[in-house]
């Protein structure tokens, strides 16, 4: 049986599939499951296996098992006074349900499944696994006066790493074939095409087309390089929308999310919602895993991003450029990965001074705001025309439901996004003549803001290409790419008013 939620007691004893991502993980033990008695009356030797009910506890006999009748009960354990001679390596992960195959409105709960010899250190923190295994109840020893605590816990048969497999809708041809013909459809118009994928990303929104691109190029993804030392440059990006409440920020993260991703609110308690944390378990320590960590290989979107704390803030610089996190924590050192994409939102911090520079505007360090490929502003200004467009449309539902039967399905949308960030597009010599003298000319711009044109400037340009031609579903990354990669590029270098009522035309 399969399960994609966490059993319950009614599947006590049933041999399960359940789907989730590990949470926590503990250090690896040894653990002695088998000890040898010798009964002081007749000399028999017998074997004591430890119960699992009961968290391997060894319960002493109550007879001797001899058949001829010895009924002793006094009994010398034989590797009390030396090593264990029956050892198994043992470890305890906890896995969460998915959020995505939860309805709305639902807490995802989380189960204790444990790990027995080849099964140990297959997985980490932040893995989307298959864990295949039978549902026990276990309990500690009883004591007089005391409840008994039952918990279900997952005996773990065998576990499989889900995070290089595709989805099950990318494996059937026609899902693909219904992509491909969409884009021959439009191969006299491609940007056509795009517009359409564009409406479909966030409908609840007008306009903001820049804004959506600019998701859409987040969500796409560059290619990861490997230079012959064996550095990695990464090949998510990383973008921080700054604006006026009410501008859509909040809304364009929670709709525009892939079908791995980590939300968080504002006001975060401790940096273990972000990276990890040690925390300490029934007298052991355990490995939990923050939101960037969850999301390996997905988005993560923090909102309220100028609440979290400055502490905190420093321990995502890792995370964002090296896409690792280096734990030293409670005697566990490890390292994590955290190869995902951050969406991130924030107020400025009062009224926003287009005079002064943007680390001062949201209040963040530029070491932290060098890190993000693009920082788009958006503000809300005064002006009738647009405010009378927005108030049909909210009000009388007016402007997009003619063109609502052309638009995609959240699950098509997904699928699609799935599908590209699989492709690898080379970027030919006329896109690197493009990016390269655009870089030149901000670096040589008496202007141009010193946290921003560094040397990320030119990696995040070459990302936003290489993701402007998987969108549109190419292999080659093209002029046309490069030069929507300078054009979003410059909305965020010059701080542009990006108002909803902007239409991107090519």
């Amino acid at each position: 049986m399969t399960r994609d939620t966490i059993p319950r007691s009614r599947d006590v004893g049933h041999f399960l599939s359940v789907t989730g991502t590990v949470i926590r993980t503990s250090i690896t033990k040894v653990l002695e499951y088998e000890r040898d008695y010798m009964c002081a009356k007749c000399r028999q030797i017998f074997t004591m296996h430890a119960d699992f009910d009961q968290f391997y506890t060894f319960a002493p006999p109550a007879t001797c098992p001899n058949l001829e009748g010895c009924n002793s009960f006094k009994f010398t354990c034989l590797s009390q006074e030396s090593e264990p001679s029956a050892c198994r390596d043992f470890q305890e992960i906890k896995i969460q349900e998915q959020v995505q195959r939860l309805s709305v409105g639902s807490i995802p709960r989380s189960m204790v499944v444990v790990l027995e010899d080849d099964l140990v250190d297959v997985c980490k923190s932040g893995d989307d696994v298959t864990v295949y295994g039978v549902v026990r109840q276990r309990w500690k020893p009883l004591y007089s006066d005391s409840t008994c605590d039952v918990e279900l816990v997952l005996q773990a048969n065998n576990i499989e790493v889900n995070n290089q497999q595709t989805t099950a809708t990318l494996l059937m041809e026609d899902i693909q074939k219904e992509f491909k013909d969409f884009w021959e459809s439009h191969r006299n118009d491609p940007i056509a095409g795009r517009n359409q994928i564009l409406l479909s990303l966030c409908p609840q929104v007008f306009g903001m087309y820049v804004v959506k691109l600019a998701v859409a190029l987040i969500l796409a993804g560059g290619v990861q390089r490997i230079d012959p030392n064996g550095t990695k440059i990464r090949g998510e990006s990383h973008m921080l929308l700054v604006g006026d409440p009410g501008t859509g920020k909040s809304h364009m993260q929670l709709r525009s999310h892939p079908a791995r991703c980590s939300l968080l609110g504002s006001d975060l308690p401790m940096q273990a919602c972000l990276t990890v944390a040690a925390v300490k378990d029934g007298g052991e320590w355990h490995l939990q895993a923050g939101a960037l960590v969850l999301s390996d290989g997905g988005l993560c979107c923090i909102d309220e991003f100028n609440s979290i704390k400055e502490h905190d803030r420093t321990s995502i610089h890792e995370a964002m450029e090296q896409q690792t996190i280096s734990v030293a924590k409670a005697g566990i050192v490890c390292k994590l990965n955290t190869r995902s994409s951050i969406l991130a939102a924030t107020n400025p911090k009062g009224q926003y001074n287009p005079n002064e520079p943007l680390s001062i505007n949201v209040a963040l360090a530029s070491p932290l705001l060098s890190r993000f490929d693009l920082v788009l502003v958006l503000l809300d200004t005064k002006n009738p025309d647009w405010d009378r467009i927005i108030s049909s449309f909210i009000l009388e539902e007016k402007g997009v439901p003619t063109e609502s039967s052309s638009l995609w399905s959240m699950e098509k949308m997904k699928a699609y996004f799935c599908l590209i960030k699989r492709l690898q597009p080379r970027v030919s010599e006329e896109a690197n003549t493009v990016l390269g003298r655009y870089y030149q000319l901000q670096r040589q711009s008496s202007g141009r803001n010193a946290a921003r044109t560094t040397i990320r400037m030119l990696e995040s340009l070459s990302r936003l290409a290489e993701a402007h031609a998987k969108l549109m579903y190419r292999e080659q990354v093209t002029i046309e790419d490069a030069v929507v990669a300078v054009s979003v590029m410059e909305c965020s270098m010059q701080q542009y008013q990006l108002q909803c009522q902007m239409v991107l035309r090519m």
